[in-house]
């Protein structure tokens, strides 16, 4: 097999057909897979070998003559002959992939060749440079030891006399240096003047005893005297610049001037320039006359805060930052004075500061409290959040003074009075809304036109009270933005949110409505007794409504909007629409009560300036009873308009037949009945009250439901109630009571199906019959179907 290998080495490829390469390609990669799972230590086809088989060929211990004998043994003639032809075919391959592998490396292998023969020639060239190299370091070291030998002996010499040169260039520059700096300051170079000064200083503080230094430290000290002096003029000048006066300072300081001195100096001239940016804005306080609204400021508000930032806080800030570099940061005055010289510095701009802007303070809280003008206040809130974000950056300059605080306070303060010019404006709504109803209960009626329609008008006032809380709400809402810096504040995260907005405004204004219409049920003063009944009716409603739904629709929507955290307590739902219950039940009380007084003097008057003795036949109902109807079928009408039918007992089939009897409940029973005892006949008046012991007790003034038959009801019982009492104080003539069954029947046709128990209306027409029978001075009653045509008739 080696002399075959050999033999096909020199030739070329032999042209063999697709099946044939194929099946080569197949065997070379089951070769190679087999290699890679050798190298890995994997079995070649999914079984353990030994390593060591000198049977194996892929193993490295391959015996031929063992392999041979193996094969020879174990395998037939026509598997040697295939193994033969297989071996054939990998030995092709190998010798295939050997041609390869050479043809394709051949063109790297010269290269590699040439590299290495070029490094051969380089690495011999280095050698003979590294050489000369180390023979010419020899020569240097050589002529080096020569030459310090030569010149050790003049080593001290040269040295001394480097020194002596270099002492004598020092001591020109003293005998030079008052010419030197009266041409500094001739050229106005001060900064240069104190600079050589400094220089000097001390060398001549330290030979002053001898004449000629002593000479020249005279001479400096009164030139730098002038420059002293001439630097404090400069700095007094009112129009230094802040970079002139700074420098001044520093050249003061560096001359040992008094730090203090120059502090106060300092402050003072800062002071002169910061109260003339503070004169320029008071200017925009000096309003012009007073209009009927209050006094209106010349510029917006947020101009004002502009100059006050561009002017007065930038021009703070200068000064301070200028100041804390001349006297309390400046890195050349680091010395153990320096450092009290620094906190001394410190308490003084502190005080400086504080003064400066708590005027700067009181003229931005008069100008806030100019901000009259409601509605949009975006304006004021960008002003504000400005003024703020300012003062921040005042604060960091000097985070020992109480400006942050201030200003902060200054905004919770302004936001406060901004919520109550909110509730006060709200409130103002309120009553404007009422007089806008008033207008039009009123107008219809001057007009001669029929009367609004109240649910109309209810369902106005209510949206427009609604709309006008949301619009508030919004407006308040930017104090609160995201992208407004003092919004971050825990103030107007919690305590603003739920003290302010919530208690403040929302249910204060909720108490406010409440509070406003109980007032209306105050009929002493012009208020209560010049109130038309149907407002009382629509606020009985509009309460009713708040505690129903709208107070816990708005304290939720306001809640959701500000997103309240504040722990601290707040009012209840419950709490609120108690008290607009409350104020609902009393309006509608005070409704029923001057409805029923309106009625009750029609018929007072009707009783009181009638001549009942002398009065003629019956003939027609009264035109008095007919209004009574009339009145009382319109107020069924207003009423059933904001409120539910209710709740009756069932009628009787013969309400409006029923028939009055002078006897039924009269105190003149006993005069045609038989006497209970022979001797005497039973008093009247106590048969009477005996009869009232065993009827039911009807509450004239108890409170109504809110619902039209108990409203209706409680006005017909103060109505009737009126009558009644006005019938006992008349005296009858037959006739007049005759008169006045007439009209009770009438009353009786129509009456009965307004309330909610028929028999409250037969008991109090009974009373008024019995009483005008009782006060007669000749009791002859009308026969019933008389007074029925006159009814029907009348």
């Amino acid at each position: 097999m080696a002399v075959s290998s050999s033999g096909r080495a020199g030739q070329l490829p032999e042209v063999r057909d697709e099946a044939a390469d194929e099946e080569e390609e197949a065997g070379r990669k089951r070769k190679a897979h087999g290699m890679l799972k050798l190298y890995y230590g994997l079995p070649a086809n999914g079984e353990e070998k030994d390593p060591l088989d000198p049977t194996d060929v892929d193993g490295a211990h391959f015996n031929p003559e063992l392999f041979l004998h193996k094969l020879r043994k174990e395998c037939p003639l026509p598997q040697l002959m295939d193994c033969e032809a297989d071996m054939v075919k990998q030995i092709r391959a190998l010798d295939s992939d050997m041609q390869t592998l050479v043809y394709e490396n051949y063109n790297k292998f010269i290269s590699a060749t040439d590299t290495i023969r070029k490094m051969k020639n380089d690495f011999k060239k280095m050698e003979d440079e590294m050489d000369c190299l180390a023979t010419n370091m020899a020569v240097i070291t050589e002529f080096s030891a020569r030459i310090s030998n030569t010149l050790q002996d003049q080593h001290e010499q040269i040295t001394k006399l480097s020194g002596v040169h270099t002492l004598l260039r020092k001591l020109q520059f003293l005998f030079e240096l008052p010419a030197r700096l009266n041409k500094c300051i001739e050229l106005e170079a001060y900064g240069q003047a104190v600079r050589y000064y400094g220089k000097a200083r001390s060398i001549l503080h330290q030979y002053q005893h001898m004449p000629s230094f002593q000479g020249i430290q005279n001479d400096c000290q009164k030139i730098m005297a002038s420059l002293s002096q001439r630097l404090r003029e400069k700095f007094r000048d009112g129009g230094s610049s802040a970079q002139a006066l700074a420098e001044c300072v520093e050249l003061l300081l560096q001359l040992d001037e008094p730090a203090e001195e120059l502090c106060d100096e300092f402050l003072s001239h800062a002071h002169s320039r910061l109260e003339e940016e503070l004169a320029a804005l008071q200017k925009d306080l000096e309003l012009p006359a007073t209009s009927i609204t209050g006094p209106s400021p010349p510029s917006d508000i947020l101009d004002f805060i502009d100059r006050g930032c561009n002017g007065f806080v930038s021009s703070l800030c200068l000064v301070i930052a200028s100041y804390q570099d001349l006297f309390i940061n400046n890195p050349s005055q680091e010395t153990p004075r320096s450092y009290g010289i620094a906190h001394m510095a410190q308490e003084k701009l502190v005080t400086f500061v504080n003064n400066l802007t708590s005027h700067y303070f009181s003229m931005v809280e008069r100008r806030l409290q100019l901000e009259r003008g409601l509605g949009d206040n975006s304006l004021l809130v960008r002003a504000l959040d400005r003024f703020h974000r300012r003062l921040q950056a005042l604060a960091k300059l000097l985070p020992t003074s109480d400006v942050a605080t201030a200003g902060t306070e200054i905004v919770v303060r302004a936001a406060e009075e901004r919520v109550r010019q909110y509730l006060q404006a709200l409130r103002c709504f309120f009553l404007d809304c009422l007089t806008d109803v008033r207008q039009a209960l009123a107008a219809p009626r001057l007009a001669g036109k029929d009367s609004p329609n109240l649910a109309e008008l209810l369902a106005s006032v209510s949206a427009s009270i609604l709309n006008q809380i949301k619009s508030v709400l919004t407006y308040v809402h930017l104090f609160t933005a995201k992208d407004i810096t003092f919004s971050n504040k825990p103030y107007f995260k919690g305590e603003f949110c739920s003290q302010g907005v919530r208690e403040g405004l929302i249910v204060g204004f909720i108490k406010s409505i409440c509070q406003t219409a109980r007032q209306f049920c105050e009929t002493a003063g012009d208020r209560g007794g010049s109130t038309p009944p149907a407002l009382l009716l629509l606020l009985s409603r509009l309460c009713l409504d708040y505690e129903t739904a709208t107070i816990s629709y708005i304290l939720t929507l306001t809640d959701e909007q500000f997103l309240v955290q504040d722990r601290s307590p707040v009012t209840a739902v419950t709490s609120l629409c108690s008290e607009a219950r409350e104020a609902a039940q009393k309006l509608l009380n005070h409704y029923v009560k001057v409805q029923g007084l309106i009625v009750s003097q029609m018929l007072r008057k009707s009783v009181e300036t009638r001549d009942w003795i002398n009065t003629i036949e019956p003939r027609n109902v009264r035109a008095v009873m007919k209004r009574v109807v009339e009145d009382t079928t319109s107020i069924d009408v207003q009423v059933g308009l904001l409120y539910e039918e209710g709740v009756r007992k069932a009628h009787s089939s013969d309400s409006s037949k029923r028939a009055f009897s002078v006897y039924s409940s009269s105190r003149m029973q006993t005069r045609y009945a038989p006497s209970y005892t022979p001797s005497a006949p039973m008093d009247t008046n106590l048969l009477s009250n005996i009869q009232k012991l065993f009827s039911e007790r009807i509450d004239i003034f108890s409170p109504v439901e809110f619902n039209k038959v108990s409203v209706l009801t409680g006005i017909i019982k103060i109505s009737l109630k009126t009558f009644l009492e006005c019938v006992r104080l008349r005296t009858f003539g037959r006739h007049g009571l005759q008169q006045i069954q007439v009209d009770c029947h009438y009353l009786q046709l129509y009456l009965w199906r307004f309330v909610s128990d028929e028999n409250l209306v037969h008991f109090l027409l009974d009373e008024i019959v019995g009483s005008a029978a009782h006060r007669c001075l000749d009791p002859m009653p009308m026969e019933q179907s008389v007074i029925e045509v006159i009814c029907e008739r009348g």
